[in-house]
């Protein structure tokens, strides 16, 4: 499999994002927390430059708690701003805004120094698709202003909200880059839902994954699926599970397309359990 899907909208997107960057004063960068890496865009780096920047483990009610915690340490010794959270659970985001406003508070401070009107700290938010950047916008505003799905493309168009008197919210679409690194990776980006699945083999995507899952975390597996023992071959391990679940076309024959929709789904809606689908690189 590879997978190179950068619709039109998502180049016009990181164009816009250029222009948008020299009006902001810190960028919110979200990730999927099951997949913290590969979810992570790096045009933005080249893009953002030295603008100061979070980055956010979403999901995390969704993730391995144990890894979550390796990957803040991964990020926290690179230097960078990390927090993990929970993007439809507003008390969550409080680590958040208090990081936002102390990361400004030089600012803050200066504006009061001088008598000045001290205006909204505008944060721009930006990540791939389907890592929650509108979820974590509306739970900051304390409303529904930005629509959600949980699929990608949903927000198509930058937009700016109010939270309160302290933050402008810039919300951006999700953008993709080119090319989308190690088969691995693509695999976990269309795992997770950052890629449309009528674009992909979400067959082969299903049974690599399920066969990955298989090899971290054999018990959610063979709990989940009521699987005796867990084949050593992927396609193996993929008609088993088949089987149990009653996925079939006429002649007993494994319908492997209904299934993988189904385990994708299930993965998804964290209904497997808490997992990550890869692991900091330890120094």
């Amino acid at each position: 499999m590879d997978v190179n899907w950068f619709p039109g909208h998502m180049a016009k997107t990181l164009r816009e994002m250029r222009d948008h960057i020299k009006q902001v004063d810190l960028v919110v960068e979200t990730c999927d927390a099951r997949i913290p890496e590969s979810s992570r865009n790096p045009e933005l780096d080249r893009l953002l430059g030295t603008k100061p920047r979070i980055l956010v483990l979403n999901k995390a009610d969704l993730a391995d708690p144990v890894q979550t915690s390796r990957w803040l340490d991964y990020y926290q010794k690179a230097q960078i701003p990390v927090l993990a959270c929970e993007g439809n659970r507003r008390t969550s985001l409080e680590p958040l805004r208090k990081l936002i406003i102390a990361m400004n508070q030089h600012k803050i401070d200066a504006a009061k120094a001088k008598g000045r009107l001290i205006r909204p700290i505008r944060v721009m938010v930006v990540g791939i698709p389907n890592t929650g950047k509108s979820t974590i916008i509306n739970a900051l505003c304390g409303k529904k202003i930005a629509a959600t799905a949980d699929r990608p493309g949903v927000t198509r168009h930058a937009n700016w909200s109010k939270s309160g008197s302290e933050l402008e919210l810039l919300d951006t679409p999700g953008v993709l880059w080119p090319k989308l690194g190690s088969p691995s990776s693509q695999r976990r980006l269309a795992a997770s839902g950052a890629i449309k699945d009528d674009v992909l083999p979400i067959e082969e995507i299903a049974m690599e994954v399920l066969f990955d899952l298989s090899q971290d975390y054999p018990q959610k597996i063979q709990d989940r699926y009521k699987l005796e023992q867990l084949n050593e071959e992927p396609l193996q391990l993929m008609e088993a599970a088949c089987r149990r679940r009653g996925c079939l076309l006429p002649g007993n024959k494994p319908d492997y397309t209904r299934f993988a929709v189904l385990f994708l789904d299930e993965l998804r809606a964290g209904k497997i359990g808490r997992i990550t689908l890869e692991r900091p690189v330890q120094s």
